[in-house]
């Protein structure tokens, strides 16, 4: 039988891989998308960025529900119902990969499930239900992505111990929960299982957790999961993990200390590595670093320069809108024409704790990191009319200017709304706004938004909500 033939093969249907199968297509190019789950949209939109962040809606419910008693609006204890919780989550990411799958079609992009194999630079093997068949192409761009980081010593073979995969199953609300990492992964789903009733634990290695956010814009989160959490401890570590009966044994190393303590469930959550393997790579010369991400150029060119890896494959910040834009470097690299760089491009990070935080650009501790000279300019949310009547005055709106020019380096959040709101912080920095052009731009009344806008007055002394001498 013939191979297929097709301009561009696209491996993995993530918010990466269907965002260049899309732009490719829509650039007038013949594309097959191979996808070796049952469902389109990747771990984000069926593993991890979507499912998490219904999670994190539903259980805020609670919460807000809980503090609603102090406005005089009380209800009874919630009631959970872990199957339809379960039902409805499952809706959502249905409907959304149905229409990822609709997009697809409406743009003749042909979809293949099944296992993608390079045999040569310019051939697939695909491994499917119906048995195997090859398709030879032009260009190909992997985006295959990540997985939970599983170490050796935590893999005991137990359901009780997981990685975000599994335990954004809810397969039951463990009365006690130990999450080993507290990055955005852990303390997302630590307000999850929080917020269903169980007792959690974080466990992180560092100083701080969410290591990259500066320490003003944690202090909240810290706060809530203190309140929130049986407890979060820093500089600790997990030396060991046994089974016993239907328990995890956990040996604890706290500040020198070394305690043993029994969990119901471990969620492990210390970092993800890339999907590189079994994909035929030696097969062609693809070169990995030494973590197996793939490596790339400033154009998304692995050392095959017609084999392009994006998101995650290709390392870097590991977040689904990263995966989007390389899509489009890649694919413009493929037709000729790319026009910003990744390198050139501001990232912005998002973690949808309790509160959320946000922040793009230079961070204030970087610039500490640099000797960098700026000067930061930060409005509490306790003096904004629409936080407090959200009841959420304990965020922060911080900018870092550049003295001389004026210009914004970047901003970050920690409030209700700051994944939302960051995204003017973004749009500033890429257009080379000054913190005036902040100042003067309207900002309706009364919003969280206006909390950059008296951020960036605070910069000129004068701010008509806080007192700045």
């Amino acid at each position: 039988m013939k191979n297929k033939q097709v301009d561009v093969v696209v491996v993995g249907s993530g918010p990466g891989g269907y965002a260049a199968a899309f732009y490719a297509a829509d650039l007038g190019k013949k594309v097959l998308l191979i996808e070796k789950d049952s469902q389109l949209g990747g771990v984000c939109l069926n593993r991890g960025c979507i499912p998490s962040k219904a999670l994190l809606n539903a259980t805020k419910i609670v919460a807000e529900a809980k503090k609603s008693a102090k406005r005089g609006i009380s209800f009874g204890e919630p009631e959970f119902d872990l199957k339809k919780l379960r039902e409805w989550k499952t809706s959502v990411l249905t409907k959304l990969s149905s229409g990822v799958a609709s997009l697809a079609k409406a743009r003749g992009v042909e979809v293949v499930f099944g296992r993608a194999y390079f045999e040569s630079p310019t051939t697939l093997r695909i491994e499917d239900e119906k048995g195997q068949h090859f398709v030879d192409f032009e260009r190909a761009i992997i985006a295959v992505g990540s997985r939970p980081a599983l170490p050796a010593a935590f893999d005991l073979g137990n359901p009780r111990v997981m990685t975000s995969s599994e335990a954004l199953d809810i397969p039951d609300v463990p009365e006690k929960l130990l999450i080993v990492g507290g990055g955005y992964i852990g303390m997302e789903l630590g307000t999850v299982y929080a917020g269903l009733g169980s007792k959690v634990t974080v466990v992180e290695a560092g100083p701080s957790i969410l290591a990259g956010a500066d320490a003003d814009l944690v202090r909240p989160v810290m706060a809530f999961a203190k309140a929130a959490f049986a407890d979060v401890l820093l500089n600790a570590k997990v030396m060991k993990l046994a089974t016993v009966g239907k328990k995890i044994q956990v040996r604890l190393d706290h500040e020198g200390k070394s305690v043993d303590a029994l969990y119901d469930r471990v969620l492990v959550s210390v970092g993800r590595v890339p999907n590189s393997e079994d994909l035929g790579l030696q097969n062609i010369g693809v070169v990995l670093d030494d973590k197996k991400f793939i490596v790339v150029n400033d154009e998304q060119q692995t050392s095959l320069p017609h084999i392009y890896a994006i998101g995650d494959i290709a390392g870097g910040v590991l977040l689904a809108h990263k995966a989007s834009r390389e899509a489009r470097i890649a694919v413009e690299s493929i037709v000729g024409d790319v026009s910003i760089p990744l390198k050139n491009v501001v990232i912005p990070a998002v973690v949808f704790t309790e509160p959320e935080v946000a922040w793009c650009g230079l961070t204030e501790s970087e610039a500490k990191q640099q000797n960098r000279n700026v000067k930061v300019v930060k409005f509490p949310w306790s003096a904004s009319g629409r936080a407090m009547t959200f009841d959420k005055a304990e965020g922060v709106t911080k900018i870092v200017v550049d003295p001389e020019t004026e210009r914004v380096l970047g901003v970050g959040m920690a409030g209700a709304g700051a994944g939302d709101l960051i995204a003017e912080g973004v749009l500033a920095i890429e257009m080379g706004a000054t913190v005036k052009d902040l100042a003067m731009a309207v900002h309706p009344h009364p919003t969280l938004s206006e909390t950059l806008m008296e951020a960036a007055e605070l910069f000129y002394g004068h701010c008509t909500h806080a007192y700045s001498k």
